[in-house]
């Protein structure tokens, strides 16, 4: 059986168009492989907090020399590694806000990515001294943006700020594959919106076949 981590940041909930999509990409695949786990983590209505000066001196002290409050101020970036520790395939659905991410989305990043949990750091490496310590995820991103023309080529792929990051950053969380989906043109509300969710919601089926096919038991 495989785990799927399902991450949704929308600050909406009835009108996301994101969760929309994490929903269907998750019965779509359970009806594949319905004896899989699907973890849920709702960072857009229950945000991890953010990294302070007390969670970086904890997560750069060696475990066996922490002291209980250092182990208290890690707690959640715990729970939050542990359960992407056990997934197999990572799904975020995730609002465009501002060109970039959701804060909530950047705050659960800035948490599971951990010196010694998710990642290595030695200089003798030279100048890439930063490994992955987790390995062969796929992370599938599915966003919403009120505009459209991200995707590479697109006429805004220069400002998107978005997929991205999160792809780079997936990296040191042990991301080895990646897929994005997207619902564009919001705002507008025209026949290029209806399309893109035509679009997006044909995509999944696909999709979830082609993973699925690489997944072992």
């Amino acid at each position: 059986m495989a785990t799927i981590l399902k991450i949704d940041a929308s600050a909406r909930v009835t009108r996301s168009l994101s969760r929309g999509l994490t929903t269907a990409f998750t019965q779509q695949w359970l009806k594949s492989r319905p004896n899989d786990t699907v973890i849920t983590r709702d960072v857009g209505l229950n945000p991890p907090p953010v990294v302070s000066e007390a969670w970086i001196a904890a997560a750069f002290t060696a475990p066996e020399k922490r002291a209980p409050e250092q182990i208290e101020v890690l707690k959640i970036s715990d729970q939050l590694i542990d359960e992407l520790e056990a997934a197999a395939v990572i799904v975020i659905g995730t609002p465009m806000y501002n060109y970039g991410m959701p804060a909530s989305l950047k705050a659960w990043i800035d948490q599971v990515i951990r010196i010694g949990r998710t990642f290595s750091f030695d200089l003798a490496r030279g100048e890439q001294p930063i490994e992955p310590i987790l390995i062969g995820k796929t992370l599938v991103i599915l966003s919403a943006s009120g505009e459209g023309g991200f995707k590479l080529g697109g006429a805004n792929a220069a400002i998107n700020h978005l997929d991205p990051h999160i792809v780079v950053a997936s990296r040191l969380f042990g991301v080895s594959k990646h897929h994005v989906i997207r619902i564009e043109y919001q705002e507008f509300g025209d026949d290029r919106h209806q399309k893109s969710i035509q679009s997006a919601y044909g995509a999944i089926p696909d999709l979830v076949q082609q993973i699925t096919q690489k997944i072992k038991d």
